[in-house]
């Protein structure tokens, strides 16, 4: 049988991201409040968030998506050794270069930060009328607030990025988004209801 904290041990012994203990906390209440069932999730990295959100509800089906071989191999021992291969499929692809088919409850963007915007754009239709597009780590350890005092150039561009994926969830006017501070900062979008099929 799978571990939890032996997952948590390898991201931390690889530098692996994985969701914080808060923040997936959210995520677990969030699909339990909403009787979530059905989840496309952009970034597997190792599995630990798909297995999370598998073990909310034995109904529950997850699609996730990595493009990091390393990591997708990971993933499939650990989605194995918890004998979820029937509830989570994993794919290896670029979650921009493939077309995902049907639609979700919950879209979770958990991928290349840089990327955000795209992912957003490009998997919108397939949710569901009443279901919602879940980012994470829009906080990136508090630098969001304080770009200017970042020396990387590359990770002040990322934490620019990031920023400007905020200002596009603020400015959208087909879905509504609520920000949270919960893990590394959380923000729930869902279709207007004006924009929603009758």
């Amino acid at each position: 049988m799978g571990s939890l904290e032996k997952i948590e041990e390898y991201a931390r012994q690889n530098k692996v991201p994985i969701m914080q203990k808060d923040g997936i906390k959210f995520l677990e209440n969030y699909i339990k409040q909403n009787n979530v069932k059905n989840i496309l999730e952009i970034g597997s990295a190792i599995g630990y968030s798909a297995i999370k959100m598998a073990l909310v509800d034995d109904k529950i089906k997850v699609t996730t998506i990595e493009r990091d071989e390393n990591r997708y191999n990971e993933a499939v021992k650990n989605i194995d050794d918890f004998n979820l291969n029937d509830r989570i499929s994993i794919i290896l692809a670029d979650a921009l270069d493939i077309t995902v088919a049907g639609r979700y409850d919950l879209i979770f963007i958990d991928a290349a930060k840089a990327q955000s915007i795209k992912f957003f754009e490009k998997y919108k239709s397939n949710l569901t009328d009443d279901g919602a597009i879940i980012t994470d780590n829009l906080n990136f350890h508090g630098l969001t607030e304080n770009v200017d005092t970042i020396k990387s150039k590359n990770l002040k561009a990322l934490v620019r990025k990031i920023n400007n994926y905020k200002d596009f969830l603020k400015e959208n006017e087909e879905f509504t988004s609520l920000f949270y501070n919960n893990g590394d900062g959380i923000s729930v979008s869902k279709k207007n209801i004006k924009n929603r099929k009758i």
